[in-house]
């Protein structure tokens, strides 16, 4: 895909506020809670995010696969945040105790394909678009995501009419996503994330930024997810690229360094601001929806 700097299409902007790693401990203001994680997601839709990118915790903040939880934020959502695009993380996450004192273990592929009947239903899942070792401080673990096993998620998504979002950690990855489009698996259009700064993955630099947006193909639409102080920068280079951006806690809990952010929605408003000084403006719902090729949900 080739960037154009003189692009000014409205900008699609994600957030992510709690993740499926860290909690409290990284930042105290950081929402776990469903009635927290809602509160936080309206704040940040009322400020012109337009896709709200769900991870869940148990009453003790510790990330969880319980359906139940996702039924209580994602109806909250739909409620308090009319047309916002709401997508799964299907990675879960990586179970800790509170503060990470003990070391963590990734979900089940049996946990992570019961989202499939998550009801009320999401408008998007991802797709963790290849299997490499993720590393987040003391734990390191086999994240396996093999084309089969993608294979059979990505064909219940289409049945149940749940796009997806693909997530790419490294540049193979992009070519797996490419083979199961060819194969007929991936239907319609293609919506990339890329994943930037995640250890185990590939490093948050410009120069693979650039490598990466090269590999996508015409047509697709793309964010960056970057991780802690290569976010703003690299969102930055995004936005004037014409891609969309990512922001929120799961990212980064800080504003600055050494200066924690107060909300996701501190975080959202310096996203906005970026983008008008970019002279792109901020898309809403029912453009949003548009540009991702996402119809209106059906009450």
């Amino acid at each position: 895909m080739r960037p154009d700097v003189t692009k000014t299409n409205k900008v699609v902007i994600t957030v992510a506020t709690t993740g499926g790693l860290h909690g409290k401990e990284a930042n105290p203001r950081l929402p776990e809670q469903p009635e927290e994680i809602v509160r936080a997601m309206k704040e940040c839709y009322e400020g012109g995010a337009t896709i709200a990118h769900i991870h869940v915790r148990d009453a003790n903040g510790v990330t969880s696969s319980d359906l139940g939880i996702y039924r209580e934020v994602l109806a909250g959502i739909h409620e308090q945040c009319p047309g916002m695009i709401t997508q799964v993380g299907n990675g879960i996450g990586v179970r800790y105790t509170r503060g990470h004192k003990l070391p963590g273990e990734g979900f089940s592929q049996a946990e992570r394909m019961r989202l499939l009947d998550l009801d009320p239903r999401p408008d998007m899942l991802t797709v963790n678009a290849g299997t490499f070792h993720f590393v987040h401080r003391t734990t390191e673990f086999l994240f396996n995501n093999s084309k089969a096993w993608n294979t059979e998620f990505i064909e219940g998504c289409n049945e149940r009419h749940i796009h997806n979002e693909l997530e790419v950690y490294d540049l193979s990855h992009i070519e797996n996503m490419l083979k199961l489009k060819a194969s007929g698996v991936i239907k319609g259009q293609m919506h990339f994330s890329l994943v930037l700064g995640i250890d185990g993955g590939i490093p948050a630099t410009p120069q693979n930024l650039m490598t990466m947006v090269d590999a996508l193909p015409e047509g697709s639409s793309w964010q960056v997810v970057c991780i802690g102080k290569h976010q703003v920068p690299l969102s930055t280079m995004v936005l004037a690229m014409g891609g969309n951006i990512r922001m929120g806690f799961e990212d980064n809990v800080y504003y600055r360094h050494g200066q924690l952010a107060d909300s996701n929605r501190q975080l959202l408003d310096r996203a906005v601001r970026l983008c008008r000084e970019l002279d792109r403006e901020v898309a809403n719902c029912a453009e949003a929806r548009e540009i991702m090729g996402i119809p209106q949900r059906q009450h």
